[in-house]
């Protein structure tokens, strides 16, 4: 069972995880265990996964996963039955009034929805995992002069459920370098695999950039795949101006996490997150809401 801080009761929720069972069995048990590292991981599962949910025949999974999760379609411009398939809907998009955006240029904002973990004053050589688990930024990313700079930083971690809007946005004005590709392994993201697969974001594919943000400095930004996360897909164009709220990316079907990090004085996390994230849990949060501030030396 997995329990989410929600900041609008201040009470904790239940996560509803899709595939729970499945989940469990093959990350807890030997059986399971075995069956992930001889295919589950491998990149073939999740492509011929990903493949049939592009195709027609997976539109029958609409209406019960709509269903099942309480899936909010009065958000969405575009009605169930003229999704294509289930990673049409997967990927859908939200009305503006859904997801209203801070614009406040002194305002951190959530890149996406999901269940967000925030570490500050980060060594880059012990970055959290789970507890007792740690990775390093240059392992994440594969570049160690970059990671040098982010010491002392802030890492926000946001979890992405297959539930979410899968769809992450940038955080400010600025520009973004080109997405720079690692291959990997696809383990899933679920809390039941981070507490048992060491290095877990080191291992799996990912994509990372730098945005070099007006007023929050160089921002690295993390996309992790996942089980059955069929594509990432970037949406900007790389070193031309964005504003706060555009679209960076998107995630076809599966869990998944994109991870940020941000150089040592450049924001201040809001405090009911950094509460939570201190007691292990995460907290739940809208693309577009405030999560934080600039740094100002005076706070």
């Amino acid at each position: 069972m997995i329990q989410i801080y929600n900041r609008r009761t201040n009470k904790y929720d239940t996560e509803a995880v899709t595939g729970e069972k499945y989940i469990n069995w093959a990350y807890e048990s030997p059986i399971g265990k075995g069956f992930v590292e001889l295919f589950v991981k491998r990149k073939i599962f999740s492509k011929l996964y990903g493949l049939y949910c592009d195709s027609k025949l997976s539109r029958k999974k609409i209406p019960s996963f709509i269903s099942s999760f309480n899936i909010d379609m009065d958000m969405c411009p575009t009605i169930p039955s003229d999704f294509k398939s289930f990673n049409d809907f997967f990927i859908r998009k939200l009305t503006k009034e859904a997801r209203p955006i801070n614009t406040n240029k002194n305002i951190l904002i959530s890149p996406g929805d999901g269940r967000l973990m925030a570490h500050t004053n980060i060594d880059i050589n012990e970055l959290i995992q789970v507890k007792g688990i740690t990775y390093s930024l240059s392992e994440l990313i594969q570049d160690d002069e970059i990671a040098k700079e982010y010491n002392g930083g802030v890492c926000l971690v946001l979890r992405l459920c297959p539930t979410d809007y899968h769809r992450l946005h940038f955080i400010d004005n600025g520009t973004i370098e080109a997405s720079n590709k690692v291959l990997g392994n696809y383990y899933s993201v679920n809390p039941t695999a981070l507490e048992r697969v060491p290095k877990l974001y080191c291992q799996n594919k990912r994509e990372w950039s730098i945005f070099h943000s007006k007023n929050f400095g160089d921002v690295i930004h993390v996309e992790v795949g996942a089980t059955c996360v069929g594509s990432i897909i970037q949406s900007y164009t790389p070193n031309q101006k964005v504003k706060k709220g555009d679209e960076k990316c998107y995630f076809k079907f599966g869990g998944s996490t994109t991870i940020l990090f941000f150089k040592k004085n450049t924001v201040t996390i809001d405090d009911d997150i950094l509460l939570q994230s201190s007691f292990g849990f995460e907290t739940k949060v809208n693309m577009g809401e405030k999560i934080g501030e600039k740094f100002s030396y005076s706070s």
